[in-house]
């Protein structure tokens, strides 16, 4: 019996996973969309918005 399952491992006859199943993206696809709402909310928030003007602004304005 454990010489046929060391034989089977040898020729290839376990497969290990071979890709994500349906679940696996569904939770993949839930957690890239909370963490794209998250940024959303960090860059439109009035802190890093008034901070990316300001330096939007000194670049423009500098001196070459």
């Amino acid at each position: 019996m454990l010489k046929a399952l060391v034989v089977r491992v040898r020729r290839g006859g376990a497969r290990g996973d071979g890709g994500m199943t349906t679940a696996e993206y569904a939770m993949g696809t839930l957690a890239a969309c909370a963490f794209a709402a998250v940024l959303y909310k960090i860059v439109t928030s009035d802190a890093v918005s008034g901070g990316l003007q300001s330096l939007i602004g000194r670049a423009l304005d500098a001196q070459f």
